[in-house]
């Protein structure tokens, strides 16, 4: 991996994750209304898993970059690039617009980029997959706890 690699998937990564934290706002009277399971996670948990599965995006990235050339590199850009728009688009809708159904549709299509990122950059490298594992599983985490707040919020209005 070379590093002025890693500088642009960490700076396309801390974008995505800068952009997402304008957007939440966990303490909103909207959000604290909502019900949510009883297993969610204390809000610091959320800060604390992100950060370091921003790290692993980002390195991950990079060394797929620097392992591909031409077609396949071009296409591994254009699908990270649309995972960190689809990660963001999440949080847009999810606390920004509030829309816990939208966003449950969307982090869907955010899964299904999970498994195309995951599956290219297993093509490529091996540590570069097995780094992305961790977003993976958070996501359906995610995709999870997302269902069971539209669940547990489907007759408030």
């Amino acid at each position: 991996m070379r590093l002025p690699t890693l500088v642009k998937t960490a700076a396309a990564v801390t974008a995505t994750a800068a952009a997402g934290a304008t957007a939440i706002d966990a303490s909103s009277r909207w959000y604290q209304r909502l019900r949510k399971p009883a297993w969610q996670p204390p809000p610091v948990a959320f800060p604390l898993a992100w950060t370091p599965l921003y790290a692993l995006i980002a390195v991950a990235g990079a060394r797929v970059l620097d392992r591909t050339s031409d077609a396949d590199r071009a296409a591994f850009a254009r699908a990270y690039a649309l995972n960190l728009a689809l990660n963001f688009g999440w949080t847009a809708l999810f606390f920004k617009a509030h829309k816990p159904t939208v966003a449950l549709v969307e982090i869907a299509a955010l899964n299904a980029s999970n498994v195309a990122l995951i599956r290219r950059a297993s093509r490529a490298d091996g540590v570069a997959a097995a780094a992305l594992a961790p977003y993976v599983a958070w996501t359906l985490f995610a995709t999870t706890l997302n269902g069971a707040i539209v669940g547990l919020n489907r007759n408030r209005g």
